[in-house]
């Protein structure tokens, strides 16, 4: 069990359980590996590339690996939110796959299903879930070999309800690479490690760093910096905050931010502020 100020999560074997204790949380997930999401009670809102789904207590949704959500969970009247994450991770798949007849998957490819798609509420999923649930008012812990059969129960729910899952869950392969320049302009803002970047762009690190330095002629770290930092620029000059534009912008640290701010520009944040108070118009000096 892990417990903060506002989250208990109980982790079985890849099964979470989720009960958020107080008001809403949101973040900026990176999914990498495939997960089914039951929602006991609240509600859960899912964001990706302009596509926004809500969820509340009953529903079921499988978010595909590889991906980024913006994820609110949150109260919803009287009940905090309370979930179930199954994620199903590379190695399981890769032995499910030798117990499943996979001569009827269809051949097409894995991304044409969306990055999170809602699950009917049919007895397959219903009945997978509520089984469940009784371990958020329980101290008994679930064994690893229930876990591992609900999990194995997850997998054929969704073939059963649609076969493309079969080609998306047991697609072993390198995964699709995106086009790394428009890949590099919608996220640099996202705090995530050159290895997070790397992975979601379908590359190893070695080989994300040589193809990003053909691109831009950069190191990602200083690409990095520098975009951040005219973000940022832009952000000031437009009133924002400098805590604001310092993790708006993916700096985890003021002091840092403000240390490469006054490098690449010659000013601190605070004096570019003072500046549009003084002159709105103010425009860069660099």
């Amino acid at each position: 069990m892990k417990t903060t100020d506002n989250i208990i999560t109980f982790n079985y074997d890849d099964v979470f359980f989720a009960y958020y204790l107080n008001d809403a949380c949101e973040c900026s997930h990176l999914v990498r590996d495939h997960c089914l999401c039951y929602i006991y009670s609240g509600e859960f809102i899912l964001h990706s590339e302009g596509r926004e789904q809500r969820y509340t207590a009953g529903d079921c949704v499988f978010c595909r690996r590889d991906n980024r959500l913006e994820v609110r969970k949150g109260p919803l009247g009287n009940e905090q939110f309370r979930g179930v994450f199954m994620n199903f991770k590379r190695p399981f798949l890769k032995e499910m796959y030798k117990r499943i007849d996979h001569s009827k998957f269809p051949r097409r490819k894995s991304e044409a299903l969306p990055a999170f798609v809602q699950m009917p509420q049919s007895p397959d999923f219903q009945s997978l879930f509520r089984s469940m649930t009784p371990y958020f008012d329980s101290n008994v812990h679930p064994s690893e070999n229930l876990m591992r059969l609900k999990q194995m129960e997850g997998v054929y729910a969704l073939i059963d309800y649609n076969a493309d899952f079969g080609p998306l869950l047991f697609d072993f392969a390198d995964q699709w690479r995106p086009d790394l320049v428009e890949f590099m302009e919608r996220n640099f803002m996202c705090d995530m490690t050159l290895e997070d970047f790397a992975q979601f762009s379908g590359r190893s690190l070695s080989t994300f760093k040589r193809d990003f330095k053909k691109i831009f002629d950069l190191p990602p770290e200083r690409w990095l910096t520098q975009k951040r930092l005219n973000a940022a620029y832009e952000m000031l000059q437009q009133g924002a905050t400098v805590t604001d534009a310092c993790f708006n912008v993916g700096f985890k640290n003021i002091s840092h931010f403000s240390n490469a701010f006054k490098r690449e520009f010659g000013v601190s944040p605070l004096e570019i502020k003072h500046r549009c108070k003084i002159n709105p118009s103010t425009s860069k000096t660099y």
